[in-house]
């Protein structure tokens, strides 16, 4: 049986590339049911993200077009939140959900391969970035470097993967029992646990308008991404405090044998500089302790991860 699938592409402020988007993801589709791949009713869910441009105007002129739906979120929560959102509305209707960013420069020309995994058998096919040629050196670095620090703190995370992905409609039930308010999605998947693959793609080039990761929204996602699933730099902290104990002893030790040797020389460069790597220390500790606890403090409040706003689409609207 051919499955039915939805395609969730999250926007925010893409009306530059959206239309190039629309018709791209038309043609796939139209492919896709051509060749008795997927079934006719699987459609392609747009989710703004609480864009402030002409992004949800296009998404509900593209809904008049039966292979697209859109809802709109109250307010700019997030990508991360905007997966979870358009992944809850589309495993009521969709065999499988397959998710990827609205400047299509995760090539949409593997599905064919995510389709044919899934038939058989697999339910998650993870996209993984072979070349990243198009992509600056500084940005190609830092994302690599994370990836690789990830693994080294422990986490379990598929190498060069970003959000393109195929869950099978289990694979999402099983996701939205996960309850953090801190979202890092390629953290939390492979948890799951069911039965899982890759493909292999290069990176494309941006069709048009501006990456909406620049370098500060990076750094946090990782800083997010590394908090939220390893407790590590917690205990690099801790070992570090009690290598700065010994350390403090040693030095003890050494001062009352040159103290009783009457060979002391007052030293304010070696105190001052002791005073200010011991209180950097203690600083670094509380403000990395503080992170977690921050991160407590978000999830008890329970807060919801998102607010549907509006819907594009009358044949979603049952659920509500």
């Amino acid at each position: 049986m051919k499955p039915k699938v939805f395609f969730v592409i999250p926007c925010f402020n893409e009306e530059e590339v959206l239309p190039f988007t629309i018709d791209r993801m038309n043609e796939k589709l139209n492919a896709l049911v051509e060749k008795d791949l997927i079934h006719q009713d699987s459609k392609v869910l747009f989710v703004d993200d609480g864009s402030g441009d002409n992004t949800w105007k296009l998404i509900k002129s593209a809904a008049q077009n039966e292979r697209f739906s859109g809802v709109k979120l109250s307010r700019n929560c997030g990508h991360q939140n905007a997966l979870m959102a358009g992944m809850s509305y589309a495993v009521n209707f969709a065999d499988c959900v397959i998710t990827l960013d609205a400047d299509l420069q995760d090539d949409i020309n593997v599905i064919d391969e995510f389709i044919d995994k899934f038939i058989q058998g697999y339910e998650i096919v993870y996209g993984v970035r072979s070349e990243r040629e198009v992509d600056t050196f500084f940005k190609r670095f830092t994302a690599q470097s994370f990836y690789k620090l990830m693994r080294f703190l422990g986490v379990e995370i598929v190498y060069n993967h970003a959000d393109y992905r195929l869950m099978s409609k289990r694979a999402v039930e099983y996701l939205m029992r996960f309850e953090e308010r801190n979202l890092f999605l390629r953290g939390i998947i492979p948890l799951i646990g069911l039965k899982s693959t890759t493909v292999h793609y290069k990176r494309q080039k941006r069709m048009a308008g501006k990456t909406k990761y620049p370098l500060k929204k990076m750094l946090a996602f990782a800083f997010d991404g590394i908090t939220s699933f390893s407790i590590k730099p917690i205990r690099y902290i801790t070992l570090a405090g009690f290598l700065m104990f010994a350390l403090s002893i040693i030095i003890l030790i050494y001062s009352i044998i040159q103290k009783i040797k009457g060979d002391v020389v007052p030293g304010w460069t070696s105190l001052s500089i002791s005073i200010w790597f011991i209180g950097g220390m203690q600083l670094m500790a509380l403000g990395l302790i503080g992170e977690y606890i921050g991160k407590i403090y978000k999830e008890v409040k329970r807060r919801p991860l998102f607010l549907i706003e509006e819907i594009a689409d009358e044949s979603l609207k049952e659920i509500e």
